[in-house]
């Protein structure tokens, strides 16, 4: 008979192997929650002509988990958008910052942060994550440049003991990163587009260029955990394995101008994981999307 700290070390393991996976997915899923049915411009044709970047936003999540009929809170995130400058020129730039609470850090440490920059244009000009997950850390870098209708991305990643490696990529489309995908697809217009359509967006990871995957769902209305519903559009991500597809994320985010997230459910192994967004400041837009509010006392 298996002993009581044989046990526990056994649930220990499953339980960061929970953790780690749920966040991990729950960063895509952030990162991409406005990039339905889009074609990528080919020919690397990436500025775009009407640049809406949200300036000073900033949106906050809690992450938890549905494990065996209980909910355990995981971590927290927060994303936010602000100005800068690039190589002496006027730029945007959006931060990604991933924490594990201090329940989690029991069982598996993590502390990410992803920095996006852009031009004024929407064009992908550098990409950085730093990640601090379990007993690893690593740099992850890209670096975006155009030239002759081709995208050339130069990529690295960065370990304490492995030193650093280089990638280079060519591209006739344009090729984004994990966050600055996030803001391109805020300049397209949902009504040109039909439940079940599908994306083909390139990405830069760090060593490789990942194709994503989203399917959009179609509208409907959502309450928030502040009591407020939203007008919503929603939306798949799917990946591949041995040759089927399979739905691991159904993320909910406003149908206004925003975009934002306000719901994502991660479908898991062991259960169901949700992240939920519960306080957003300096949108850019009217929050038209708006259904109802709580009544005020």
């Amino acid at each position: 008979m298996m002993n009581r700290k044989k046990e526990e070390q056994i649930q220990r393991i499953a339980t960061v192997t929970k953790v780690r996976t749920a966040i991990a997915i729950f960063k895509i899923a952030l990162l991409l929650v406005a990039g339905w049915g889009i074609t990528v411009p080919a020919f690397a044709q990436c500025a775009v002509k009407e640049a809406n970047f949200p300036i000073n936003q900033q949106i906050k999540y809690d992450l938890s988990f549905h494990w065996q009929f209980v909910w355990f809170k995981a971590g927290s995130a927060k994303l936010s958008f602000d100005k800068t400058e690039y190589a002496g020129n006027p730029a945007n730039r959006i931060n990604l910052l991933a924490v594990g609470n201090s329940r989690a850090d029991l069982f598996f440490k993590l502390r990410d942060t992803l920095t996006s920059v852009m031009s004024e244009r929407l064009e992908p000009l550098y990409y950085r994550k730093g990640a601090v997950e379990g007993k690893r850390y690593w740099v992850d870098e890209a670096t975006f440049s155009y030239e002759d209708g081709v995208s050339k991305i130069l990529q690295s990643r960065t370990e304490e003991k492995k030193g650093t490696k280089e990638y280079s990529f060519t591209d006739s489309r344009c090729v984004y990163d994990l966050l600055s995908v996030l803001v391109w697809a805020r300049t397209l217009n949902p009504d040109s587009y039909s439940a079940g359509d599908r994306i083909q967006i390139p990405v830069a990871t760090g060593r490789r260029i990942d194709e994503q995957v989203l399917i959009y769902r179609g509208r409907d209305t959502y309450k928030a955990e502040n009591k407020v519903t939203y007008n919503c559009l929603i939306f798949s991500l799917l990946q591949e394995k041995k040759g089927v597809e399979q739905e691991v994320i159904t993320f909910t985010i406003t149908d206004d101008a925003n975009r934002i997230p306000v719901c994502l459910n991660i479908f898991l192994k062991f259960g169901l994981a949700k992240a939920s967004m519960i306080e957003v400041s300096g949108s850019e837009y009217p929050l038209t999307s708006i259904v109802s509010t709580p009544p005020t006392k």
